[in-house]
């Protein structure tokens, strides 16, 4: 089975060195090879499972109960404008592109 590493690495945008290439298209043919040999294995006797610890999802309502008036949340700010909380920037530039 021959795989396209460049085609594969410019869809993901991924910059490989030649070496990389040569590396990643072993590396990939393993794991194939290996999905391939899974397929064989007969499971028709096997039950289908999509989670195995048996814990189940708990919803509740989502219910809205009294909580601090904006005044009651704003009150303790350092800084605040027009009625929200005031923060130094969390992103930069360099975090961001």
């Amino acid at each position: 089975m021959k795989i396209d590493i460049k085609k594969l690495a410019k869809l993901a945008n991924i910059p490989l060195k030649k070496d990389e290439e040569e590396k990643l298209e072993k590396q990939l043919e393993e794991t194939l090879k290996y999905i391939e040999s899974l397929n064989k294995i007969d499971t028709s006797k096997t039950s289908e499972t999509n989670e195995v610890t048996d814990l189940k999802n708990v919803f509740r309502e989502d219910i809205v109960e009294r909580s601090f008036t904006q005044e009651e949340a704003l009150k303790n700010a350092k800084h605040t404008y027009n009625g929200f909380f005031v923060v130094k920037a969390v992103l930069s530039e360099e975090m961001t592109s």
